[in-house]
Parts: C-alpha cells; sequence; structure tokens
C-alpha cells in the first residue's frame, strides 16, 4: 500500500526541497570560486573577493533561518495531522 492509504505522511515534501536548496546554495555559491576571483567591482575599495564572502556571510543566516522557520512549522503541522488522525 502507499503511504498515503495507510495514512503516513511522505518523507519528502516540497517544503523540505525548499529547506535543502536553502542549506545547500551557500555552498554552492562558495565552491564556485571562478564566480568571484576576482577584483573589480570594488565596494568602499573592497576588493569584489571579499565583498562577495562577506556578503554571503549575511545571506547564508537569512537562508539558515529561513529553513528553520520552515522546518519547525512542517513539524507542527506533521504533529497535529498524527494527533489529528489518532482521535478518530
Amino acid at each position: 500500500m502507499s503511504e498515503v492509504a495507510q495514512g503516513k505522511q511522505p518523507v519528502v515534501t516540497p517544503v523540505r526541497v525548499v529547506i535543502a536548496l536553502c542549506l545547500l546554495a551557500p555552498f554552492a555559491a562558495m565552491l564556485w570560486v571562478g564566480s568571484y576571483a576576482r577584483v573589480e567591482p570594488t565596494l568602499a575599495g573592497i576588493p569584489f573577493f571579499y565583498w562577495y564572502q562577506m556578503l554571503w556571510v549575511v545571506v547564508s543566516t537569512a537562508l539558515t533561518m529561513v529553513a528553520y522557520k520552515l522546518f519547525h512549522r512542517e513539524q507542527r503541522a506533521r504533529a497535529a495531522a498524527r494527533k489529528a488522525g489518532g482521535e478518530r
């Protein structure tokens, strides 16, 4: 029987895919060094190579926070669904 027929929730959901993308984006951006290994454009005299990496510190923090909030919202929804399914 399928998971839906048994009342189980799927492990891979669209929300979890978004969470994974939020967590993997900073790694992909930082591992692709060729995309930012240059001096121009400078920002307040700071070469692009450095300020791009510092920008990703802030972006990574925001993406991790989004992933955290999405995960906890999904966990609450799953717990509520389990509770509602168990009361029937």
